[in-house]
Order: structure tokens, then sequence, then C-alpha cells
């Protein structure tokens, strides 16, 4: 007996083969991934960055991105200014490498905490970093746990370019299952951004009351640890 799976023309069957490969390749990236989140070695780094004991990481995510400033007066009134990353947030996409080919698992974002924990801001900000799966839309919010952050180093293995953004530690202030169930993110405790490089604020273009107003965004990359309570 025969059965026939495209009915219509061959060129239309032909045209469908390199979508249902890729389709097949990126449902392989996604178990790989997967299978590596369940063994990752918790990365060596200093006190101030480190998650509790009893937490592991399941996760890592190589960003590339920017970073976004915005030129404010330093004080009300004053006739200087500096650049601040408070009104705007790194941006950036996270990739794994398979088979020799990065691909996207994660976009790293601002958005507004729809789900708060019970260590959330009372109001929650108008928007915390977000982190959403690509596999299943999954996130998690978090922010820097009590400003906990180290100025890169080259002595420092896990931080060693000097002149980038700092290296951090974020606890989870939220989380939400896909629209379909995906708990691949929401189970997030904790997240580090280490290995920075680039990022920092210029050296130029935000001295005066004249250039208030003035953004940016500068390029960067680091490494994202998600870590996740242990059972």
């Amino acid at each position: 007996m025969s059965y026939y799976f495209c009915r219509q023309a061959p060129g239309a069957c032909r045209s469908r083969k390199p979508f249902i490969a890729a389709l097949a390749f990126v449902w392989a990236f996604a178990a790989a991934t997967h299978a590596h989140a369940q063994n990752l070695p918790s990365p060596a780094t200093p006190g101030l960055i480190t998650p509790p004991e009893g937490n592991t990481a399941f996760l890592v995510g190589h960003a590339s991105g920017t970073q976004g400033y915005v030129c404010l007066p330093t004080s009300p009134g004053a006739s200087t200014a500096s650049w601040t990353v408070k009104a705007a947030r790194p941006e950036a996409t996270l990739f794994q490498t398979f088979l020799g080919q990065p691909f996207q698992i994660i976009t790293h974002f601002l958005s507004p905490d729809a789900n708060p924990n019970a260590v959330a801001p009372k109001p929650p900000p108008f928007g915390s970093a977000t982190w959403q799966s690509t596999f299943d839309s999954s996130r998690v919010w978090a922010a820097v746990l009590n400003g906990n952050s180290i100025a890169p180093d080259p002595n420092e293995p896990s931080c060693p370019h000097a002149g980038s953004i700092p290296c951090l530690l974020l606890q989870s202030i939220g989380s939400q299952a896909g629209p379909t169930g995906g708990t691949l993110l929401s189970k997030t405790t904790f997240v580090q951004r280490l290995n920075t490089n680039g990022g920092a604020a210029p050296a130029t273009g935000c001295s005066t009351s004249e250039d208030v107003g003035n953004q940016v965004l500068v390029p960067y990359t680091a490494d994202y640890y998600f870590f996740h309570q242990n059972k």
C-alpha cells in the first residue's frame, strides 16, 4: 500500500523539504539545549556575584546586544551632566552554538513584570530586565541583587575585559510560563552576567546641560548564566 503525504505538484513538495529539514533541525537543537540545561557546571565567580548556596546553573547564553545610555543632569538644575543607564537598559540576543552554528535561544529586553514574586519592588518599576525563551516563550524578570556587581579586571577570569560594563548578580523578581505551559526560564532564581566586553558609557557627548537628552547605544557581548533552586 502506498501513502502520499504531498498531493500537490512535485515542485511544491520539493519546496517544502528545506522547511521540514530546518524545522527538524531546530527541534533537535531545542532537545540538545534542554539536555545541556540539566548538566551545566556552575562558573567560579567572586563571592559578591555568586548565587546563594542551593542554586545551580542550568543554562547559559552568549549575548550580543547594546547597552543604552541617556544624558541627564547630575542633579536638579545642575549645569553638568553624565550618562545614565536608568532610562535605557540593555537589549540583547542570546545564542548557543550547535553543530558549529549560532542559534538564538533567548531574547533580553525591558518589559513590565507581569507576575511579580515576593521579592519584587513595590510598586514594580515601569519596566524590568527580561529574558524570554525562544523555544517556549517562558520569561523571567530580574533585578540586580543589593547592588551586587564587580568591575571587570584582567585578573578575574569570569570578568576580564577592563573598561567594559560590570559583571552582575541578578535575582528573579517574577517569572511566567509560556503560553503552552513551557517553563524553561520560569524556574530561574538568579541570573549572572559574566565575561562582559564593551558596553561602557562613552567618554564624550555628555558633560554640560547642553548635552542633556543625548542618547547612545553601545555594543557589548556577555555570557548570561541562569540558575534554579536545587531539587
